[in-house]
């Protein structure tokens, strides 16, 4: 497969999910390094199809929110999806956030310790088939040096590329070059040569993000405490809607990719020389929707 490939992030809408799934066979054909799925619609129904619908190409969740099941039941189901997938399965795993704990409807513990307690649980069941490697969602420090410790890799969202060395620097030095441990971010990606609108578009995508207290918190440890001051004011002040204009385009730069194919290509590469093995292009256009996204993103990687 072409390193230069980057992977994709790929929703099934409702209404759309076979069509999700002839671009992830579109995806596989041209080469790119993999198919991550939210947690959005079902990401573990989504990758069984995935299994089923493609051949060669790696994907996996990214991520599935560990108190959405029991522990018995995410075994079983990675199990499967492993097994019918022929090995090319990654069962991304994490604590997600408040929003989504309030939806589930579930008290949760310390995030460190609820993701160890998981991974042991989920690692004892026996007489059903092996297991996928493990990935693990990691914003700070503390949750990347626990993936190092007991997963086969790390995944970050919306992640800061001039902070990724430091974020990185939480691995052994083995987990940083072995080929087989996946690090992996997903990168909110609008591809235009309207540069503003494409700026736009990803401060839109990201304003949900900067809503969120552990979001905040790891931009301000990545150097951004400036505009996340100006945030938590704003959203102390009921100012929702002043929200994009507050983030500055040095930041969105870092966390994003925008513009032309060529500038995304570049950025393709910039993440990669920051450590990130395997950066993952979450689609947005700025003229329709994830399909049209996806269709910009295969035309800017054509052979």
């Amino acid at each position: 497969m072409d390193d230069l490939f980057p992977a994709l992030s790929l929703v099934a809408v409702p209404g759309r999910r076979r069509l999700t799934l002839d671009l992830a066979r579109e995806a596989e054909r041209r080469g790119f390094a993999g198919i991550y799925v939210p947690s959005i619609f079902g990401n573990m129904a989504q990758c069984t199809a995935l299994a089923l619908a493609t051949e060669r190409i790696v994907f996996g969740t990214a991520i599935a929110p560990i108190y959405a099941r029991t522990v018995e039941d995410f075994a079983h189901g990675a199990a499967y999806i492993h097994e019918v997938s022929g090995g090319r399965f990654r069962f991304g795993i994490g604590v997600a956030h408040a929003p989504s704990h309030l939806r589930m409807g579930v008290t949760v513990g310390k995030p460190l310790g609820d993701i160890r307690a998981f991974v042991e649980k989920w690692r004892a069941h026996e007489g059903i088939g092996g297991l996928p490697p493990v990935i693990l969602a990691a914003l700070r420090k503390r949750m990347v040096a626990l993936a190092g410790e007991i997963a086969g890799g790390v995944i970050f969202a919306n992640a800061s590329r001039s902070h990724m060395a430091e974020s990185l620097a939480a691995l052994p030095a083995a987990k940083r070059a072995a080929p087989d441990f996946l690090v992996a971010n997903m990168i909110p990606t609008c591809i235009s040569d309207d540069v503003a609108a494409a700026k736009a578009v990803n401060r839109r995508t990201l304003t949900r993000y900067t809503m969120l207290p552990n979001y905040r918190n790891y931009w301000r440890e990545a150097g951004y405490a400036d505009e996340m001051s100006a945030i938590e004011q704003a959203l102390a002040e009921g100012r929702e809607r002043d929200l994009p204009g507050l983030m500055s385009d040095r930041w969105l730069a870092d966390a994003t990719l925008f513009g032309s194919a060529a500038a995304v290509r570049d950025g393709v590469a910039a993440w990669r020389e920051a450590g990130v093995s395997t950066p993952i292009l979450v689609p947005s256009s700025a003229s329709g929707n994830q399909f049209k996204a996806v269709e910009e993103i295969f035309a800017a990687f054509a052979r």
